[in-house]
């Protein structure tokens, strides 16, 4: 094979040339599926809960973030969340600082935040620690969030990457868990992506109207338990350390320098997107700190807590500073 001779991986031509009979699966199929498959393909629309895919509206840009303010009060006070997805991380930042000021419990979420910390902050977003989730692309978090009325998408007429009709549908999507969701694009022009991702999201929203009726199903909300896979780590701290001992393979070594390489195996999982092998790392990571910090199963659970707070108040503080700056 060429790629033998020039050591490196088969080209995507090279590829296809050997590829077997494949099944493509998508939310989204793009023309390139599409056309591999001759135009034959299956549909999954209808759901178990009998959702519907959300009500989708246009407003203009002029005053949307007064409207975004309006809606947002009236979702929040129905004790739902919303996703607000913006262009730029400057963006974003702004619009947590002023919704903050005017007394809104919202966060932003974007490449910046570490991995471990967007987790919680979703986690959060769930408990009702927070109403409303600002971002960019909401697409990759893997949202999954039923308390979730509102999916508003600022600037839906600039096209681009998170502007494209495969993100808008899926980006309209998040909204889909709520037998209440509803999505708002706010924009002067109706894009080609724009009206792509309406006409299909109204398209897949009448097929399951019409399942519905056929067979008498109520759309019901999903029910989801909110996994606290960071939580985790407090519970693990009430654990005996000895636990960890007891297949032997902490003993004799440098405590220190386990926790370090702990940590890095623990960066790498979150890196790769395997939180719950991070957060498993991460409970032995705490574990290790209480034996080498000689304290007790309760009062390591009370120094994570506190390790919490610290982090939780330098967040804040560093977003004051962000907001004096602007």
């Amino acid at each position: 094979l060429p790629s033998c001779v020039d050591n490196r991986p088969l080209k995507f031509e090279e590829w296809e040339a050997f590829r077997p009979a494949t099944i493509f699966v998508s939310a989204t199929p793009g023309p390139w599926e599409l056309s591999q498959s001759g135009g034959v393909f299956a549909e999954q629309l209808v759901r178990p809960t009998g959702l519907l895919d959300p009500p989708v509206l246009v407003r203009p840009t002029q005053h949307q973030v007064d409207d975004l303010l309006n809606e947002c009060r009236q979702v929040v006070a129905k004790g739902q969340r919303v996703l607000v997805t913006t262009l730029t991380k400057k963006m974003a930042e702004a619009l947590t600082d002023y919704m903050t000021e005017v007394g809104l419990k919202v966060r932003y979420i974007h490449s910046d935040v570490e991995t471990l910390e967007r987790i919680e902050i979703i986690r959060d977003l769930r408990l009702g620690v927070y109403d409303i989730l600002v971002g960019i692309n909401l697409l990759r978090e893997g949202l999954d969030i039923p308390e979730c009325g509102l999916v508003a998408i600022l600037d839906a007429d600039k096209e681009g990457y998170l502007r494209s009709r495969t993100s808008l549908i899926q980006t309209i999507g998040r909204a889909a868990r709520n037998v209440d969701g509803r999505a708002i694009l706010y924009a002067d022009v109706m894009t080609g992506s724009m009206k792509a991702a309406i006409d299909e999201t109204n398209r897949r929203r009448a097929k399951q109207e019409d399942y519905n009726r056929q067979h008498n199903i109520t759309p019901e909300t999903v029910r989801k338990n909110i996994s606290d896979v960071l939580g985790r780590v407090d519970e693990g701290a009430e654990a005996p350390p000895s636990s960890l001992l007891s297949d032997g393979q902490w003993a004799g070594k440098d405590v220190a320098k386990t926790i370090k390489a702990l940590e890095k195996k623990m960066l790498d999982a979150a890196s790769n997107l395997e939180f719950e092998t991070a957060a498993r790392l991460r409970d032995d990571i705490k574990r290790l700190e209480a034996m080498d910090l000689g304290i007790a199963p309760v009062l390591a659970k009370k120094h994570a807590e506190k390790t919490s707070q610290k982090n939780q108040l330098l967040r804040t503080q560093k977003s004051g500073t962000k907001s004096r700056q602007n």
